[in-house]
């Protein structure tokens, strides 16, 4: 089989999103928990529940805090109690806003599902955290005997001793005296042997 590429264009993406089913879409509405909430539940984010108190993060309304009155699955928004805005015609409206603009002060936890849902995420962290702080027994183990095993120490290269010449002995200067007695004669050349006869051509 093949790999699934990851959506990059941005028509893909918009028409994912649009698209998208129900599951994932809730899923899209995760926001991060503030600091308190961080360390007494032992989890980042979790995704916006009605009845759930925010805290606006960016935009005009930043630091406006409320519970959450509705949410709109289909528009990828949620409204917040006492955040609204008059209209031309003088009524007054929710001001919509995306999830990744908020920060969850206090969780709304009437449903068990919840927090089973926060229990899992918790254990999973927790496993997460220990594998990072401890890697595995046998990665140590190896670890270890790749220690033990010292690479093998290269040896130094011998230098080739030069060999001391024999003094020759008495046969061998024998024969070297002989060679130089007996010595080829030299042989006269043509130009050589062509002034010698006219020489004696000559007397």
């Amino acid at each position: 089989m093949q790999a699934i590429k990851p959506v990059t264009k941005p028509t893909k993406q918009r028409k994912m999103l649009y698209q998208a089913p129900d599951h994932i879409r809730y899923k899209l509405f995760a926001a991060p928990l503030s600091p308190e909430l961080r360390t007494s539940n032992g989890v980042k984010t979790l995704p916006v529940r009605s009845g759930d108190s925010v805290r606006i993060m960016r935009g005009d309304r930043k630091g406006f805090e409320g519970k959450i009155a509705r949410i709109d699955r289909k528009k990828y928004r949620i409204y917040v109690e006492g955040l609204t805005r008059e209209k031309v015609d003088g009524t007054t409206i929710f001001v919509p806003m995306h999830p990744s603009k908020v920060m969850i002060t206090r969780l709304n936890l009437d449903d068990k599902w919840r927090k089973k849902i926060l229990e899992k995420k918790k254990v999973a962290r927790r496993k997460v955290e220990e594998v990072a702080e401890k890697p595995p027994k046998e990665v140590v183990e190896i670890k270890e005997e790749a220690v033990e095993e010292k690479p093998p120490e290269k040896k130094p290269k011998r230098r080739k001793k030069k060999v001391a010449k024999k003094p020759p002995t008495k046969a061998k200067e024998k024969a070297e005296e002989v060679k130089k007695e007996r010595k080829p004669k030299a042989k006269k050349t043509k130009a050589k042997s062509k002034t010698v006869e006219e020489t004696k051509g000559g007397t």
